[in-house]
């Protein structure tokens, strides 16, 4: 078992919530803009789709052996410095070729060195403020996160304007810089690195860990891993796909359009952050996830009948809506449901990969769907996977709603 710390874990918050703004932008590099830059190449959406595909399976097959990696270590931070280095180098291949192999190894490296910074960073949140305080300190971290990137993305949409793809990429090298500093800010002594992993640390089973068996035990953690591979299957595809159709049909600026897309989709994930975080202190995570569901179709019928420049505010706010909420509702529950198991990071890492397999396929279903009729049709039929996801979450409702709301606690040290 890690050794326990005394150390008052409000030392190193300031320094986690810095991190969670500015890696944003340098855990994607420039990933937003790839799709956009591809089709100023002479690049077909279909390609693109195809590339962000190679880049998701990549990314997907790394969460779960990093998370098991992140659980074991006492070494969270190098893996955010380590991580995020390695993601700015790699997208800054892209702007030397454009080759189809060129591209597709600086997506794919890209893809997974970001995969390995979230379970260390959920990790190192979970090790500092413990079960009890992880809800709150996670939907802070995920309101600064979302912040991040709609500064970043506000940024590079302006420099990418006056001065091209080549000033986006040394903005998300800045970016990481500045992360770096905060990750060595944080005192490597405020992580408990017991609760890091979730294992209980007083009574007969403290320090125990479970074996891997226990995330295809757990019947709310498969559901909930399900529920998100159809939502991502719709999801993941919808904001490059919208900026390619908008772009195509209108000509409009392709760093400046797409900035703004992130600019609304992170602004709404600020405020729906900080409310996901509120609703589940009240009512647990049932009801914030089943939002969150409902919002893609929603989406995908209104970016098919709005592709025009002001269609992005209605289609990006939804965005914000679904993942805003996801991003705090999704780490909280799986750290309840193993809570106890030591195996807390692997299990996000596990959820990751079933949910990245539907996000990496959907770029492919939905440029092809573009390339070979039309982007409308492409929308609705993205948006209609996420209701795949409502009646998985409204079917296993009796069985979700106590593990969304229950909050864990550690074995009584009384004896028998």
């Amino acid at each position: 078992m890690s050794r326990t710390t005394s150390a008052q874990p409000s030392r190193g918050l300031r320094p986690l919530e810095a991190l969670n703004f500015f890696m944003a932008d340098m855990q994607a590099g420039i990933g937003p803009f790839v799709g956009v830059f591809l089709l100023a190449h002479g690049w077909q959406s279909g390609w693109i789709g195809t590339i962000l595909t190679f880049g998701g399976v990549a990314g997907t097959l790394m969460t779960t052996p990093v998370g098991a990696l992140v659980d074991s270590t006492r070494h969270k931070r190098a893996y955010v410095i380590v991580c995020g280095s390695c993601t700015v180098l790699a997208s800054a291949i892209i702007l030397l070729s454009q080759d189809f192999w060129v591209v597709t190894f600086s997506q794919v490296a890209t893809a997974i060195a970001g995969a390995a910074i979230i379970p260390a960073v959920t990790g190192i949140t979970l090790g500092m403020v413990k079960q009890a305080g992880f809800n709150r300190q996670n939907g802070r971290n995920q309101a600064f996160n979302h912040a991040g990137n709609m500064v970043g993305a506000a940024f590079s949409g302006l420099v990418g304007w006056q001065f091209g793809f080549v000033a986006v990429f040394l903005l998300a090298a800045a970016f990481g810089m500045i992360s770096i500093a905060c990750v060595l800010a944080i005192p490597g002594d405020s992580i408990n690195h017991a609760a890091a992993r979730g294992v209980h640390e007083s009574g007969e089973h403290a320090g125990e860990v479970s074996g891997f068996d226990v995330l295809v035990r757990s019947k709310p953690l498969l559901i909930l891993a399900a529920a998100l591979a159809c939502f991502h299957l719709g999801n993941a595809a919808m904001l490059p796909l919208y900026g390619l159709a908008v772009v195509s049909k209108h000509g409009v600026n392709p760093a400046g359009f797409v900035a703004t897309t992130i600019v609304i989709a992170q602004g709404t994930m600020i405020l729906t952050s900080l409310f996901a975080m509120r609703l589940a202190e009240k009512n647990g995570y049932w009801l914030v996830m089943l939002i969150s569901f409902a919002a893609l179709p929603i989406r995908g019928a209104i970016a098919a009948g709005l592709i025009t420049n002001w269609g992005v505010i209605p289609v990006q706010l939804l965005d914000g809506v679904g993942a805003g909420l996801q991003s705090v509702a999704v780490p909280g529950l799986v750290a309840r449901v193993l809570h106890g198991t030591g195996r807390i990071n692997v299990g996000q890492g596990a959820v990751m990969t079933v949910q990245g397999i539907g996000a990496a396929l959907s770029p492919a279903i939905g440029g092809w769907i573009a390339q070979v009729v039309d982007y409308p049709l492409a929308f609705l039929i993205l948006g209609g996977f996420a209701l795949a996801s409502l009646a998985v979450w409204l079917g296993f409702g009796g069985l979700l709603r106590p593990a969304c709301t229950r909050l864990p606690a550690e074995p009584s040290t009384a004896p028998a």
